[in-house]
Order: C-alpha cells, then structure tokens, then sequence
C-alpha cells in the first residue's frame, strides 16, 4: 500500500497471528485484502535478521503488528528479552515500513501510565488520554513504552493503538482463569482495588479493521498519513479485577452452574513480582472523534464473547 495511494501495493503483513488480538485479526483482516499472517515459528522478534528476512520476503502494502513479551511478571527477570521483542523490534518494523512507504499498526498497553488516577477541571477521576505523562512501574510497561517511542522516532506512517485488560475465549488471560478455577475451587480471591476497562480481543481486531476499511476503502475519508499517531482503543466503562471475576461467574451460574465463594483482597495481599497499575483506564474518545470507532462496554462485550 503506497503511503498516498489508497490501494495495497503488497499483502498485509499480520505479526503474532497465535496472539489473543493476533488470532483475531488474522480472521478481521482477510476481508481486506491478501493476507500474511506469520507466528513465532516464522519471524522472531527477538533477532533483528529474522525481522527483516520476513518483511522483505513477504514486501507488505501494511504491517500490522500484534505481536508481544506479554508475561508481565516473567519481564521482571528477562528485561533484556521483552525490551527486544517489544521495544526494539518495533523499531526495526518501524524503519522497513518507512523504507517501503507502508504503514504501521502496532498495539500498545495501559500499562504506559502509573497508574495514579487523573483528575478533571471539577477534581472528579477521569480516563487517561493519550496527551497524559507516561510513568510505567513495572518491566513490560517500559519495553512497551520503548516500543512506542522506536515508532514514533522513527516516523513511518503509523497507527499506535493503545488498549487494556485484553482477553478472550482462547489462549491464556483472565476470563480463562476464572472459568478454570471456577471448576477447581470452592473460593477464589481477587484484587478489588486495580480498576480497568476489560477489552475482548475480538472488538480490538474488528475495530481495526474498521478503521483500515474507512481510511482506504472506496467511502474512505483520509490517509494514515493524515489521521495517523497514538490513540487509545480499550473497552467503555470501567470495573475492578475482582468486579469482572464477579460478571464471569454470574454468568456462569446464569448458565446452571454453581460458581466458588467469590472474597475481595487489596493488591499488598497479593503480592506479584510485577507491579500493577491501581487505575489504568483508558478515553477512548479521539479515536471515535477521528475515526468513528468506539468499542462497547465492557460488560457488553462480556456478554458477546461468551455467547460466541
């Protein structure tokens, strides 16, 4: 896809095809046009050459990226690995997008912030923006970080998409843990004071789709190169681990299923070797303002990944 033309000059390039959002996109984008979709076993993230051996195999009219070091509290102990895979390597995706005049979609996390909760002009909590200052507190927020800003020093036409609490019905997050210790005990403890927006990987791929088909399809309205950069696409509204653990069981039991004693604990009773962010939700409003796009509630989208 030339950078001004509108039309893909190459297939869209999908990295992390066995990820969560990865999964999902292979399956959101192929409506588009003709797909590349590559996993662990095709490109490694962590070595340069296999990075650019694969781009320059497949010549991609897009790169999309949703590939990551996601084991947030393994990073705490393999800083030198995470910082490769997610503050390097899209750097290096960022200089062959920009060698080729191709864009650039890549996702990013909540975990960027602090975690302090913001506050609006009548000292009322509100949602991170995208304008607010980053502080991340753990290992996998700062290669993250590293990983936003590679891209943006580098300046390829890009799409930096920031979301929060990701889960689904494959692969290992926290809707799954629930719904497996659900059936293995008879109480579950759960943080109470983290608060995010859980954000079902389906609604973030279709989304993104959305946005590609409306920036370059026939009724599109404006290039990458014009409405490109940093937004926050996460869930409406927001809920505390252990309010989304109590959503998972009342629809187990919805379901005719008795669901475990379900006990409130704060984070220091709960110790990880990663800190957590206590408020990481995220406005999503730029992108609905810019590209029309808005993902549901999250207790909505809930609903529409167990039906599904």
């Amino acid at each position: 896809m030339a950078a001004d033309s509108g039309q893909l000059a190459g297939p869209i390039l999908l990295i992390g095809r066995s990820g969560q959002i990865g999964w999902e996109l292979e399956r959101s984008l192929a409506s588009l046009g003709p797909l590349v979709a590559l996993g662990h076993r095709e490109i490694d993230l962590a070595l340069p050459e296999s990075i650019l051996d694969s781009i320059r195999g497949v010549s991609p009219g897009l790169i999309v990226n949703a590939a990551a070091y996601t084991a947030v509290d393994n990073a705490e102990g393999e800083v030198s690995l995470a910082t490769a895979v997610n503050g390097t390597a899209p750097g290096i995706l960022a200089e062959e997008a920009k060698r080729l005049r191709v864009p650039l979609i890549h996702y990013s996390t909540d975990y960027v912030f602090g975690g302090r909760p913001q506050r609006g002009a009548d000292g009322s909590v509100r949602p991170y923006l995208e304008t607010d200052e980053v502080a991340p507190i753990n290992e996998y927020g700062r290669t993250k970080l590293a990983g936003e800003r590679a891209i943006q020093a580098v300046g390829p036409i890009h799409l930096i998409l920031r979301t929060s609490w990701i889960y689904a019905s494959r692969g290992r997050n926290f809707l799954r843990t629930i719904q497996r210790l659900a059936v293995e005990r008879e109480e579950l403890r759960v943080v109470v004071d983290q608060v995010g927006s859980p954000t079902w990987a389906r609604m973030v791929a279709e989304a993104t789709a959305q946005i590609l088909a409306r920036t370059w399809g026939v009724s599109g309205s404006g290039s990458v190169a014009e409405k490109g950069g940093l937004y926050h696409l996460s869930a409406a509204g927001c809920v505390s681990w252990y309010g989304f653990a109590a959503a998972i069981l009342e629809a187990a039991e919805l379901a005719g299923k008795q669901g475990p004693r379900l006990v409130p604990v704060q984070t220091s009773e709960y110790p990880l070797p990663a800190a957590r962010p206590t408020y990481s939700v995220l406005d999503s409003s730029a992108v609905k303002t810019i590209f029309g796009i808005s993902l549901p509630e999250w207790h909505h989208q809930l609903r529409l990944c167990l039906a599904s």
